[in-house]
This record gives C-alpha cells, sequence and structure tokens, in this order.
C-alpha cells in the first residue's frame, strides 16, 4: 500500500495516526490489546501524544508519463494520483480531473508509474 498520511512511533511499532489535540489517534487492521473495532478491518487506540515516540507525514512521490506526482491511493492495479507540477496546460494535456483550484488528479496504471519514493515531511 503507498502511503499519504501521518503514521506514529509507539512502543517500537509503527501505525497509521491521527493527531487529535493532545492525543493521538492509532490505527491498525486487527484486534490487538486496547484497540477497539471502528470497522471491519479497522481498530483504533487513543493514547496521549507525550507516549508517542515519534509522529511524522509521509507521503509518497512518483512520475508519471514524466511529470511529478504524489501517490494517494491506489486500487486494482491503478495509482490515484495528484499532479504537483502546478502547470495547468499540462495537467489539462494529460486528462486530468480539476479537483479544486490548481489541484489536478486522475487515475494512473500502477505498471506506467515510475519512482515511487516515500518521503518523511
Amino acid at each position: 500500500m503507498r502511503r499519504d498520511g501521518y503514521v506514529a512511533r509507539w512502543q517500537d511499532r509503527e501505525y497509521q495516526a491521527s493527531p487529535d489535540g493532545d492525543d493521538i489517534r492509532l490505527y491498525q487492521h486487527e484486534p490487538g490489546a486496547g484497540f477497539t473495532q471502528v470497522r471491519p478491518g479497522r481498530h483504533l487506540r487513543i493514547v496521549p501524544a507525550a507516549e508517542v515516540d515519534e509522529l511524522t507525514y509521509i507521503r509518497t512521490t512518483c512520475t508519471w508519463q514524466g511529470q511529478p506526482f504524489i501517490v494517494l491511493g491506489e486500487h486494482d492495479g491503478w495509482l490515484r494520483v495528484e499532479y504537483t507540477g502546478g502547470r495547468w496546460p499540462v495537467a489539462e494535456a494529460m486528462g486530468l480531473e480539476a479537483f479544486d483550484y490548481g489541484v489536478y488528479q486522475g487515475w494512473a496504471p500502477a505498471a506506467e508509474v515510475r519512482d515511487l519514493r516515500e518521503l518523511r515531511v
């Protein structure tokens, strides 16, 4: 799975995370001590931020058709990507959707995507 979001290191393990004031919400797929199922395959535990060893944001970047993107998600061999090149004519020529002002997204075949890497920001 390509990652785009917060991760926290707590008790020597990394979790998907979400900051919530003085607390951090930790998520995992499987049941565990202190975790509550919020939906099938998603379990939550809230811990004080002071107990978390590290909280960082991970962004997956790539190139597609020679242009820079971030990866937002994936599904059935496709990646949901957001163009970061900032050039409207390029986004339009690639057939990307205008998601918001200056924000262009689309689905790229995973096999066509190059230079996948995770950045901690």
